[in-house]
């Protein structure tokens, strides 16, 4: 759930606040699969359920990269909403790392707190994200990472 009152424009106000939580998300085999596919990552931690069941994390377990890939929809579905007068765009990344293995079938959600708002030139705003991605009752997080979204003006 997003922060009430939360909005682009605004941004600077929320600085040092967490802005929005997702709701748990499950990570399917499927999905391991499909993100295997497309990155032609077929190692068999991920995609051989039967091996992987004697091996190390007793079971298959997602890609780092694809638990990263699901920031842009763990936000989304956090109700942090930038509206139609803004586009968004993947900045960059800093300070990630993969804690813990997600496997497949565990539920992961992720918590985002706003760091940083720096306004750009032409009305666009650099938002600096530290979004932890939380695995449903483990200790230890999935990942974490200082994420960067630049958003800028313009109807989507």
């Amino acid at each position: 759930m997003a922060e009430e009152g939360f909005t682009i424009a605004g941004a600077e106000g929320f600085v040092g606040r967490e802005i929005g939580v997702s709701p748990w998300r499950v990570v399917t085999q499927a999905m391991i699969d499909g993100f295997a596919d497309s990155t032609a990552d077929t190692y068999w931690i991920h995609t051989d359920p039967a091996r992987a069941a004697s091996g190390p994390f007793g079971g298959t377990i997602a890609h780092g990269f694809l638990t990263l890939s699901l920031l842009s929809v763990l936000l989304r579905e956090s109700g942090v909403d930038w509206g139609d007068e803004v586009v968004g765009l993947n900045y960059g990344l800093d300070r990630v790392r993969f804690l813990t293995p997600v496997r497949a079938g565990e539920r992961v959600r992720a918590r985002i707190v706003l760091t940083g708002a720096e306004k750009r030139a032409g009305g666009g705003i650099l938002l600096r994200l530290a979004v932890t991605v939380e695995i449903e009752n483990q200790g230890r997080p999935a990942l974490v990472a200082d994420w960067l979204n630049l958003f800028l003006p313009g109807a989507a």
